[in-house]
């Protein structure tokens, strides 16, 4: 005997999920409805099946072949327009015509037996035999009433309570003999219950009802999904699950990698190759589907995951669907009820309501609180580049299909022919990702200097020689899961404002340009880059004195491409040193603040115990700079921008100093005194450069260990910064801690807020307006300058859905007002 299955319809109810979606694709315990279905066929001998498919029909086609994988027989039969339960059946008829055949949903969930079904029929010898359920609610099905030896007596589709005569209902599962064909004509919309059957019990045809036990759900209503996965978990139905189940409940497919201090709860079930961390609770009812990487602090419960989805740092999901290749950021919530579509990007620290509905291809920005369905609205990412470049999570945000797109943009932005040059830190992702902008740049007729792992201002400085411009991908500064692409100018300065726009633009229009075979670019990997920059780095700032002090400095290099510079910096530097973790690390690419500071505190020690002058201490990539004094105390970041302000103010007294909005303005007292002015900027480190590259400017820092030294680069360089701190200690005979101990204290407060990007430029006119007869000050942001001296700067992030806020006063207590004072101003104009 064969089967048909019905899988044409569009599971309007289901929406959003059935949005991109056929419905009987849809997983039950990571599984499509329809592959149980076909499973429950196999088992009982009905290996020859009929699909009937109409809504995204290929889809279907797509996943389920020719059966061969189940080892089934799979034909399909399409309708061009939707034609009914009958209509649909009818129109694979020409696979039919020869015997009984047996019609079920391809969408709902049943282990009924279906060898007694057929066995029923026959010993009837019905026309129509069909399959009934008792269920508690009738409202919604077809109700049917037979008599004692199983004749169908009656039927009505979806009574009222008023019409309920029974609760036996109509599973929507036959047996039929072909003759039922001669009853209704082809290429009409025709249903069994409304039209066919009734016209056969008037004409007096054998119609049997069966009543059969076992499970059955219509998996017809986002509750009614969410149940079918909870019954299949609790071992309510008779289906086959796939995987292990490594204690009671809890099953694991394989490749699934659950960290042995994840909190996990049956029953639940963790797909195929899903990566669940340390720290994370999934409860009772829970659904994780294939490739789905859950992080740590994740809480799920009665959540169904789809495949491929991504579940930040403390994400919390409660009774609610997740589609398929969605990303839910960190510290997101989505209620009981809630559904979200294929696609989307479920911003950090948003709030999605119970029984909210957001469709496929939406962005729910960071912050949100998201109370109505999202159906039509969409906000895309305003702009490709943050703070750092294009920044994102690796093979989450930042793929290597995105890497591809986003070299043959900057590709398009240049001329054929022109070179630009690539450079990478030392992780694994870095390295792959380079290899497909590569790609990228020299099939859009660009040739390319590949510096390979090389520390950040080598690149910069690399790129400055005669390429149109340049691209380094790093591990993101303390989120090792993230990357960062970041785009250079041909003075190896980070893209301006107008280069990023153009950028943004022709990514957008996916306008890429293409070489044909004879423009293909060529591929060459410079000689001697290290020694190079050393060499240029000593004929550009002044090392007089270095030679003769007998100085001893301890280095730390951090495990990071820093430390490929060092030795033939250090050797011809001829100062006494000490270098501590000179080795790369792929493993850890980054650190985090905690394993920084626990860093420091350990070069503190060796700098105390060998009686060095002092210590200094780079980040990965060699960009930053953090610094020890000769007692083995940290200079924090914010102090070390003041004791490198003072020793360069001191030794030039005249010129200027760039420095962001952001940095305490003890900075101006401190440059004054010694005869220099300071240049206040935005906080771009665009801005910083730009300032840096103009005549006269003679320092530049942003307080997080990022140094301009304009005698050799106007971008940041940590060895730059520590040959010029050298060569001043060496001449000045003074010790970072007599420094540090002349220069005033700093009280600068800084709290984050978030704010929906709806209401960002209501945010700022209302601090405007707030600030009333104030000065105010919009270099970057708002900054208000009380009259006592105190300030507060309010700056929204050009990236993410938060304002910043810093304030500074005469001491802590006085600054923290001045922030609790601004931060309620910000947040009554955001509500």
């Amino acid at each position: 005997m064969k089967a048909v299955v019905m899988a044409g319809g569009e599971g309007t109810r289901l929406r959003p999920m059935t949005s991109s979606m056929p419905k009987p694709l849809l997983p039950v315990a990571n599984r499509p409805i329809m592959e149980h279905v076909l499973r429950l066929l196999k088992r009982h001998g009905l290996n020859e099946t009929v699909v009937t498919v109409q809504f995204l029909a290929s889809l279907v086609k797509n996943y389920f072949g020719d059966g061969e994988e189940l080892g089934m027989e799979l034909t399909y039969a399409h309708e061009e327009k939707p034609l009914g339960t009958a209509g649909s059946v009818k129109n694979a008829e020409d696979a039919l015509k020869d015997d009984a055949f047996l019609v079920i949903s391809g969408d709902a969930l049943t282990d009924f037996d279906l060898t007694d079904l057929i066995r029923f029929h026959k010993e009837k010898g019905a026309l129509v035999t069909v399959c009934l359920t008792r269920v508690p609610n009738p409202l919604e099905f077809g109700i049917t009433i037979v008599d004692e030896g199983g004749r169908v007596e009656r039927f009505l589709e979806k009574p009222t309570w008023g019409q309920v005569f029974s609760d036996t209902v109509n599973t929507g599962i036959y047996v039929m003999e072909p003759e039922v064909f001669d009853y209704f004509e082809p290429d009409v919309s025709v249903d069994w219950s409304g039209d066919v059957f009734p016209q056969l019990m008037k004409e007096g045809k054998p119609i049997y009802g069966y009543i059969a036990e076992g499970y059955w759900e219509d998996v017809g209503t986002h509750e009614s999904y969410v149940k079918a996965q909870a019954d299949v978990l609790e071992g309510k139905v008779d289906v086959e699950i796939d995987g292990f189940e490594i204690s009671p409940g809890v099953w694991v497919a394989e490749g699934a990698e659950v960290h042995p201090d994840a909190v996990l709860r049956g029953p639940l079930y963790i797909g195929d190759y899903a990566k669940v961390e340390a720290g994370a609770e999934l409860r009772e009812h829970t659904v994780v589907g294939s490739n789905v990487v859950v992080k740590s602090g994740a809480f799920l419960h009665r959540a169904v995951i789809h495949d491929n989805v991504y579940l930040g740092q403390q994400t919390n999901l409660r009774g609610c669907v997740i589609g398929k290749n969605t990303d839910v950021m960190r510290a997101a919530r989505i209620e009981d009820g809630a559904v979200i579509g294929d696609e989307c990007l479920i911003g950090e620290e948003s709030i999605v309501q119970g029984n909210v509905r957001v469709y496929p291809f939406k962005t729910i920005e960071a912050g949100a609180f998201v109370n109505t369905s999202v159906i039509w609205e969409s906000r895309g990412q305003a702009h490709l580049f943050g703070a750092r470049g294009v920044t994102g999570i690796l093979n989450v945000e930042i793929t290597p299909e995105l890497a591809v797109r986003l070299a043959g943009a900057y590709a398009t932005t240049l001329k054929k022919g022109s070179t630009v040059t690539t450079a990478r830190d030392h992780s694994r992702g870095a390295r792959a990702l380079k290899r497909a902008v590569i790609s990228a740049l020299q099939t859009s007729a660009i040739d390319v200097r590949d510096l390979e792992n090389v520390p950040l201002p080598v690149a910069r400085q690399q790129t400055a020689r005669g390429s149109a411009g340049g691209i380094m991908i790093r591990t993101t500064p303390g989120v090792p899961d993230s990357v960062d692409i970041m785009f250079f100018d041909e003075r190896g300065a980070d893209l301006s404002q107008a280069g990023q726009r153009k950028l943004d633009r022709v990514y957008a229009r996916q306008e890429y340009r293409r070489a044909f075979p004879g423009e293909i670019g060529d591929l060459i990997f410079p000689s001697s880059v290290f020694d190079s920059y050393t060499g240029s780095l000593l004929r550009a700032v002044d090392t007089t004195g270095i030679a003769d002090s007998g100085l001893k400095v301890v280095v730390d290099a951090s495990n990071g491409s820093a430390g490929l510079v060092l030795p033939s910096l250090l050797g011809r530097l001829g100062v006494d040193s000490l270098t501590i973790n000179p080795g790369l690390n792929e493993s850890r690419p980054t650190e985090s603040a905690d394993a920084r500071r626990s860093g420091l505190v350990r070069l503190g020690e060796i700098v105390a115990s060998a009686r060095a002058a002092f210590g200094v201490r780079f980040d990965p990539v060699g960009e930053r700079l953090s610094l020890v004094d000769e007692r083995g105390r940290i200079i924090e970041d914010d102090r070390a921008l003041l004791v490198m302000l003072d020793l360069i103010a001191a030794e030039r007294r005249t010129g200027r100093v760039a420095l962001p909005v952001t940095t305490t303005r003890i900075a101006e007292q401190v440059a004054a005194y010694h005869g220099t002015q300071v240049e206040w900027t935005t906080t771009s480190p665009d801005d910083l450069t730009r300032v840096g590259r103009e005549d006269g400017t003679v320092f530049g820092g942003d307080g997080l260990g990022g140094f301009i030294i304009p005698e050799f680069s106007s971008v940041f360089d940590g060895a730059a910064a520590f040959v010029r701190l050298i060569g001043l200690v060496a001449r000045t005979q003074l010790t970072l801690s007599q420094i540090d101990a002349r220069i005033p204290r700093a009280h600068v407060l800084r709290r984050d807020l978030a704010t929906p990007w709806a209401v960002k430029g209501l945010v700022m006119r209302h601090v405007v307006e707030a600030a009333g007869d104030r000065e105010v000050d919009t270099t970057d942001g708002v900054r208000i300058v009380e009259t006592d001296g105190r300030w507060v700067l309010v700056l929204p992030d050009p990236a993410e859905a938060v304002t910043h806020l810093w304030a500074e006063g005469p001491d802590d207590a006085s600054a923290q007002a001045l922030l609790d004072e601004w931060a309620a101003v910000v947040d009554s104009a955001g509500r």
